[in-house]
């Protein structure tokens, strides 16, 4: 195939230019270090890096940043099951699980998982670039506002899944996160809407609410039970997970990995919204999905799988058409024109070469990551047997320090706190945080969206019935609302006492 020889090429013109080796080694650290840091996601990281590149030759500063888009969304996931702190957005749906393998003295097993699925995925994504870039470019174009909107409902009715315990308590949370998204500016008319005369509230304060939610109510948690993270003083353990274990979710790595492909070729989607999406199709699947919540290992494979799978479909629109996938890859068409290329389909003609050679050296970005992830777990696990008094502080300044390097702001830190107690009082009264981080990520797509959509059609709502996948998506999403009704349904007809042992586990969480 034409492709396979401008590959093999490409791979040739890398191993010539030992620099452009190194650059992708620093970055794949850099991200995986930055990724492990709340607060620092790996778009942050890429606009850090983006003024440093404008002197490296194009391939070279390239695969830098590449090495810190693809560590970086693996490198979330290394805090959220070691401490249920999502170092990334699309770690947070790995946190649900992962921490939760953690503690039943897993984390060694669940970190491997993440690693080898991470790379799976990133890997399957990079050769559906090389391979399938103008099949998929083609399906890219036919998503417009009323697809978007659809699939942020898709996304939404993932509420219902990751609830646990109590599906009402979750929607009542993503209701609250729902509420919390409409603050900021309009997204069609850009007037302020419930910012209380406060510049800092324009945009949502996304990343300081989840951090908040997640890792400071952790915190604020472990102070009122000393004891608890006493039984986690325990080494890692096998890292590589046994072959009897893994083999159970190559099914779920493959799946999630397509999905997150799909999702990441979708404008204004994102490894967040591919790792919830993942999830929740794996619940779907899944012959146990009672287990989901309370430590499922194909659970953390598909979240990892399906966010790092993201990367080469995001990758792909902003290649072939000039329109990036998600923020990532908006500031690397950036740095694309700061190098004098410029993406969409005259760059494979005009540059091929060079389009080749960055698609080797992003297949060498990920055996780099798996290596170095599978490298730094042994030091990382050594988190777990920090004494809680020195642990819990050393937390809370991460959230602070994360916090501020967003923005630079103490009004964000002030958020970020506020939070961080609302999520302790959630905890406590058994009200699950994921829905609201959710919310927060589906909320502004799907008014924006929906608005844009009723906006190209003179307020006509014919666009629901009459765009296939459209169409397609809301269907999904009523399928994904209805199973787990249905799935309740039949098992209250099937006895009385399967109820109170299936909500009785969900009240510790």
């Amino acid at each position: 195939m034409h492709e396979i020889d401008l590959l093999l090429n490409g791979a040739r013109t890398l191993i010539d230019q030992p620099m452009a080796l190194l650059l992708a080694l620093i970055g794949v650290a850099l991200g995986i270090v930055i990724g492990a840091l709340p607060g620092l996601t790996a778009t942050m990281g890429v606009a850090i890096l983006l003024p440093f590149t404008f002197g490296m030759d194009p391939l070279s500063g390239l695969l830098m940043i590449s090495g810190v888009f693809f560590g970086g969304i693996y490198g979330g996931s290394i805090p959220a099951i070691l401490l249920k702190i999502p170092g990334t957005p699309a770690a947070a749906a790995t946190a649900i699980d992962g921490y939760e393998l953690t503690k039943q003295g897993k984390a060694g097993i669940a970190l491997g998982t993440a690693t080898l699925s991470s790379f799976l995925g990133g890997l399957l994504s990079v050769i559906v670039l090389i391979f399938m870039a103008r099949i998929l470019a083609g399906f890219a174009l036919e998503f417009s506002a009323s697809e978007s909107f659809a699939l942020a409902v898709f996304g939404l009715t993932i509420i219902a899944s990751i609830s646990g315990a109590s599906p009402i308590k979750g929607l009542i949370a993503g209701f609250a996160g729902l509420l919390l998204a409409t603050v900021g500016l309009d997204p069609m008319g850009g007037f302020p809407r419930f910012t209380a005369g406060y510049t800092e509230l324009f945009t949502v304060p996304f990343i300081p609410v989840m951090i908040g939610l997640f890792a400071a109510a952790e915190a604020f948690k472990s102070m009122e039970e000393p004891e608890v993270r006493g039984a986690l003083k325990t080494a890692l353990g096998r890292i590589i997970p046994p072959w009897s274990a893994f083999r159970g979710v190559i099914v779920t790595i493959l799946r999630s990995s397509g999905l997150g492909i799909l999702i990441g070729i979708i404008p204004g989607a994102g490894a967040d919204i591919a790792a919830y999406v993942a999830y929740n199709e794996t619940k779907r699947f899944s012959k146990a999905p009672q287990n989901f919540g309370k430590g499922e290992l194909s659970a953390v494979a598909a979240c990892e799988s399906g966010a790092n799978g993201c990367t080469g479909g995001a990758l792909l629109t902003m290649l072939t058409l000039g329109i990036p996938g998600d923020a990532v890859t908006a500031v690397m068409l950036g740095a694309l024109t700061l190098q004098g290329l410029q993406p969409g389909p005259l760059l494979f003609q005009d540059h091929a070469d060079l389009v080749f050679t960055l698609f080797a050296g992003m297949i060498f970005c990920y055996v780099a990551m798996l290596f170095m992830g599978f490298a730094s777990l042994r030091f990382m696990g050594r988190i777990l047997q920090m004494p809680k008094s020195v642990l819990t502080p050393v937390i809370l300044a991460l959230c602070i320090v994360g916090t501020y390097a967003i923005n630079n702001s103490m009004f964000d830190i002030g958020i970020m706190l506020a939070a961080g107690v609302v999520g302790y009082f959630m905890q406590k009264w058994d009200f699950p945080a994921s829905p609201v981080v959710l919310a927060l990520i589906m909320g502004p797509m799907a008014e924006a969206s929906l608005r844009r959509a009723l906006s190209l059609s003179n307020g006509s709502y014919d666009f629901l019935y009459t765009r296939p996948i459209t169409v397609v998506l809301l269907s999904a999403a009523a399928l994904s609302l209805l199973v787990p009704l249905l799935r309740g349904l039949r098992k209250s007809g099937g006895g009385t006492a399967e109820p109170p042992l299936n909500a009785t586990p969900g009240r510790g969480h």
